[in-house]
């Protein structure tokens, strides 16, 4: 074989050859354990989706065991992304992240702590979430829909509230965006997290939610709270008696926000791609299937490049809005 035509083959076959040579000591060696940070607490959303997806990496060409999550709160999920700019930069380190972090934050914080295009590199997403807007017991049970919602936050401007997991989260915006576009002034209530929030919802101390929607279906389904629209394209498999916002006449929020791993952006490629697969087979596996759809989350995979190209999309779709909003970390 001619020495062009060699490194050509060298060249050009390397990614394909990948999955088939993942335990060839031409590629990287399996990582003994990996470690998903993650910014919000144990039991949410999206901690069952680390936790689900990384215990399937064990055995495969990215890791010899089951991931361990660690769970960071606070700081609408900064802390876990900080966690992974020291962490080691051999792969045996990821961040489980809603897009938020990663899309809507260099638009917030003038002195954000990281830059999510130069200091992550994206290996992929694992599920979707549709955004909620659900009301509890302080709002009448004749307001079914988002303009009814409207309509008595309006006519009760002291009990118009709403929470949302965290400032400058995505449903943070939802519910401003839609109080500024009504002309209805609604007061946020940030939480940390979905749980305490969802439960002065139940409790009457606040009127309304905007957050994950599976966070609110145990309560939806045991008539504790009414869930009156979701984020979707179409009609989410969970609750598809309720219609979408774009259904109702607001199709501006309509939102799928991803979860996506990302890793320090020295991880080798040949790593990413990887732990890419691994994310992808493991969000294939029915039991990881079934444990999303508990919380409202669907599978959603992907490559790291699909993933890139998404998170400069929703940065420039959302630098805009956040304007309007007029909120920053400072604000």
């Amino acid at each position: 074989m001619s020495m062009q035509r060699r490194d050509f083959l060298q060249a050009s076959a390397g990614a394909a050859v990948l999955g088939a040579l993942g335990h060839s000591s031409a590629f990287a060696q399996a990582i003994e354990q990996v470690k998903i940070f993650y910014g919000f607490p144990a039991g949410s959303a999206g901690d069952i989706c680390a936790r689900r997806t990384g215990e399937k990496f064990a055995g495969t060409p990215y890791s010899k065991t089951s991931a361990v999550v660690e769970n960071k709160p606070g700081a609408g999920g900064r802390i876990a992304l900080e966690s992974l700019k020291t962490a080691p930069t051999d792969g045996s380190a990821l961040a489980l992240t809603p897009f938020s972090a990663l899309s809507l934050y260099p638009h917030i914080y003038s002195k954000l702590s990281y830059d999510p295009f130069k200091e992550f590199v994206p290996v992929g997403t694992a599920s979707m979430i549709y955004h909620g807007l659900a009301v509890g017991p302080m709002v009448p049970a004749s307001v079914k829909d988002v303009k009814g919602f409207l309509a008595w936050a309006k006519a009760n401007p002291k009990d118009a509230s709403y929470g949302s997991p965290a400032a400058g989260s995505t449903p943070h915006f939802i519910g401003a965006l839609l109080g500024i576009n009504n002309g209805v002034e609604m007061r946020h209530v940030a939480y940390r997290g979905s749980v305490p929030g969802i439960t002065d919802v139940v409790g009457g101390q606040i009127a309304a939610m905007f957050t994950p929607h599976g966070d609110f279906l145990a309560n939806h389904k045991a008539g504790k709270l009414r869930i009156i629209a979701t984020s979707g394209k179409g009609r989410s498999p969970f609750v598809p008696e309720v219609a979408t916002f774009a259904e109702q006449g607001f199709p501006e929020f309509t939102v799928e926000e991803w979860f996506g791993f990302c890793a320090h952006a020295k991880v080798p490629a040949q790593v990413v791609a990887q732990a890419n697969a691994a994310i992808n087979a493991a969000i294939k596996d029915k039991s990881v299937i079934d444990a999303l759809s508990v919380v409202g989350l669907l599978p959603y995979g992907g490559s790291p490049e699909d993933m890139g190209r998404s998170m400069k999309t929703e940065f420039d779709r959302w630098g805009p809005l956040i304007k309007k909003v007029g909120f920053t970390a400072e604000s």
